[in-house]
């Protein structure tokens, strides 16, 4: 094994490191860092000396791949960059003065019930941060470990990767969706009905299954899934149209229930709750903004995403 000094290594060398990892781009990473072109090439050349290894190796297309070492330290830079930050890092944490972009996986409900408040929220204490909505995607476990995501929101349902942390930021609950005058909606619903309709299912991952095609199949229960969709309104929209039914979060349901001329059932299913959850990576745990941030959506999804504001509405439906 090759022994290396470290009193010998220029530790900028590290952001460096980190941009072209990242960037898989000589010039663009250069522009991340304030260098020139040509200081970037010579930096690089000073990484592969010091590591013993070319870390971008050029593709035939003309960009860069990163090399099997490359791949392997992309992930471990960011925790040893956090790392070594966090020791010169003040103690403090001003919102009002911090300058952040902070991207998160999340789905429509959370960008029409959720951000309005939260930017509002943001506008006043941190207008500094930036928040970006991005998709969800198989490799969502890499993006949240190489940074390129910073929170996702999930159930408790969801499988974590080791090392990843969670916590419950609203409660919910499943609801079965019908149009005002569906030929099925006076009816107190049993498993059994679940396959005399059509439905809408939401896919995050590609996959229209779920927990409740789980527990309808212990009553020997398939649905047909007629629509498929990847939005939660856009089930809402296709349920209003039609016969179709579509089995989703009561308080998204509710809140867009008089907008679209909606009913909303309970599903016959023993388990309809949902603990609503964001995850972080453990490369993001000792993130001041991330943690500040947490607390923040907490305290905005109690007004708008929690079903406590959902049994005001239930109450009101049936006095």
């Amino acid at each position: 094994m090759r022994e290396v000094n470290i009193s010998a290594i220029d530790l900028n060398l590290l952001p460096v490191l980190e941009a072209l990892l990242k960037r898989r781009n000589v010039s663009h990473a250069a522009k991340d860092v304030g260098l020139s072109q040509p200081a970037m090439s010579r930096a690089l050349a000073r990484l592969r000396d010091v590591l013993g290894d070319p870390l971008l190796v050029r593709t035939p297309g003309g960009g860069y791949a990163l090399s099997p070492r490359g791949e392997a330290l992309s992930a471990q830079l960011i925790t040893t960059l956090d790392h070594v930050k966090a020791v010169f890092r003040d103690p403090g944490f001003d919102p009002a003065s911090t300058q952040r972009t902070v991207r998160i996986a999340g789905l429509d409900t959370h960008t029409l019930l959720l951000a309005p408040a939260l930017m509002a929220r943001l506008a006043k204490e941190a207008p500094g941060i930036d928040i970006r909505f991005e998709n969800y995607s198989p490799n969502i476990i890499e993006r949240s470990e190489s940074g390129q995501l910073d929170l996702v929101f999930a159930t408790s349902t969801t499988a974590l990767p080791p090392g990843a942390r969670s916590e419950t930021y609203a409660q919910d609950k499943l609801a079965l969706v019908l149009r005002k005058g569906h030929p099925m909606a006076k009816r107190t619903w049993t498993p059994e009905d679940y396959g005399k309709v059509d439905h809408v299912g939401i896919s995050i991952f590609g996959d229209a299954g779920s927990d409740l095609d789980a527990q309808l199949a212990k009553f020997g229960v398939k649905r047909r899934m007629a629509l498929v969709t990847p939005h939660f309104i856009a089930a809402l929209a296709a349920v209003s149209q039609t016969d179709m039914a579509t089995t989703q979060s009561h308080t998204f349901a509710s809140r867009f229930a008089d907008t679209f001329g909606l009913i909303l059932k309970e599903p016959p299913v023993p388990n309809t709750g949902l603990d609503l959850t964001i995850v972080w990576s453990h490369v993001r745990a000792a993130d001041p903004v991330l943690a500040w941030l947490r607390k923040v959506i907490g305290e905005v999804a109690k007004a708008t995403m929690d079903i406590g504001s959902v049994r005001v509405s239930r109450a009101a439906e049936k006095s």
